[in-house]
């Protein structure tokens, strides 16, 4: 008889190993707790491409545009900000609170075709909508090379 000895760490990691990487990254960002206790916040992102630019879209609900703010440093695009607080009423008692609060910072390296100084960003209905032009690139032109 084969005796086999369970490792509960080891079936945790197999667990997390084969659940979507959409649950795992919204996990982790619930996991993860701020100085004052409340959960940290990672905004999500989705990123796609046309023939002529890269869009990046952020959910940012309950953002402000004021308080948000997009940059390019070193071929990085970040986009950073806070969702605030909302001043609590003295007559209301929270019971439950899920949605999370506070700074956020994500960063994207920027594609070697990404033309930086055409970037654009609007913000509406809580999503931020980043426009990325792609530099235009030069087709080959067939050219004939004499052999010397």
């Amino acid at each position: 008889m084969n005796v086999v000895r369970w490792d509960p760490i080891r079936e945790m990691d197999h667990l997390f190993t084969r659940l979507p990487a959409s649950f795992m990254g919204r996990w982790q960002r619930l996991a993860a707790d701020t100085d004052d206790g409340e959960p940290a916040w990672t905004p999500t992102l989705d990123v796609s491409e046309t023939d002529s630019e890269y869009v990046v879209r952020a959910d940012l609900p309950a953002v402000r545009k004021e308080d948000v703010s997009v940059t390019i440093d070193n071929d990085a695009l970040t986009i950073a900000g806070e969702r605030k607080f909302d001043k609590e009423e003295k007559s209301e008692k929270v019971h439950r609170r899920e949605s999370c609060r506070g700074m956020f910072s994500r960063s994207l390296s920027l594609p070697d075709d990404a033309k930086a100084d055409g970037i654009r960003a609007e913000s509406k209905d809580g999503v931020l909508t980043v426009h990325i032009p792609k530099a235009k690139s030069e087709r080959a032109r067939a050219i004939e090379i004499k052999v010397q």
